[in-house]
C-alpha cells in the first residue's frame, strides 16, 4: 500500500482504540436510563409503574445494543483482515466511530421523546450515517488493501444496515413512533445483498 503505511503496532492501536469507542459507546447507552428513586418502604405496584415509565428508554437501550453489536462485529470482519494500513484508512474509520460515539445521545433523545418526529429522525438518521461510514471504510479497505479478502457476510452487513436505516427514515414521515421496526429486516436486506452477490 502506497502513502504513509503503518504496520504492526499501528494496526493494533487503530482496532484497539476502535474497540474501546465501540465499549463505552455501549455503556453509556445504559448510563441514560435513569435509576427510579422511590421513599423507602414505597409499595411494589410504584416499583412497576416506575419501571413502566422506564420502557421507551429499555426499548431504546436494547435496540441500540444490538445495532451498535451489529457495527462492532461489521468493524471486526474489515479489520480481521488487514494486515496494514496508512492515514487514507484512519480518516474513514474516525467517521464510522463519530458516528457509534454519537448514537448514545441519540438513543437518549428518541426515548425521552417518546419517539416524537424529531427524536426519531435523528436516531434514524444517525443509523443510516453510521452505515454509510461503514460502507466508505469498506470500500477504502478494499482499494488500498486488496489482499484483505473480506468475507461476504462483511460485503452484506453494511449496505444492510444502510437499506435498512433508510426504511426507518422513511418510516419517520409517516409512524414516527414505530419507524424504528425498519430495522429489524436487517435479516432480509442480507439475505437478498447475499443473493445478488452470488448472481
Amino acid at each position: 500500500m502506497a502513502g504513509h503505511e503503518v504496520k504492526g503496532l499501528g494496526l493494533e492501536r487503530l482496532v484497539f482504540f476502535s474497540d474501546a469507542v465501540f465499549a463505552i459507546a455501549i455503556t453509556l447507552l445504559v448510563l441514560e436510563i435513569e435509576v427510579p428513586h422511590l421513599h423507602p418502604g414505597a409499595p411494589p405496584a410504584e416499583y412497576w409503574e416506575a419501571l413502566g415509565e422506564l420502557v421507551p428508554s429499555l426499548l431504546a437501550f436494547l435496540l441500540s445494543f444490538m445495532v451498535i453489536g451489529r457495527f462492532w462485529l461489521s468493524h471486526h470482519q474489515i479489520f480481521g483482515r488487514v494486515a496494514h494500513f496508512d492515514v487514507r484508512l484512519v480518516w474513514p474509520n474516525m467517521l464510522y466511530l463519530l458516528a457509534i460515539a454519537f448514537m448514545p445521545f441519540t438513543t437518549a433523545f428518541m426515548a425521552a421523546g417518546r419517539n416524537g418526529f424529531v427524536p426519531a429522525l435523528c436516531y434514524n438518521l444517525n443509523l443510516l450515517v453510521a452505515g454509510l461510514t461503514a460502507w466508505l471504510l469498506m470500500a477504502r479497505v478494499e482499494r488500498f488493501s486488496p489482499d484483505a479478502a473480506i468475507p461476504n457476510e462483511g460485503r452484506t452487513g453494511s449496505p444492510s444496515v444502510i437499506a435498512a436505516a433508510a426504511l426507518s427514515v422513511a418510516l419517520t414521515f409517516v409512524i414516527p413512533q414505530i419507524s424504528q421496526c425498519g430495522m429489524v429486516t436487517i435479516p432480509l436486506w442480507r439475505m437478498l445483498f447475499h443473493r445478488k452477490g452470488k448472481g
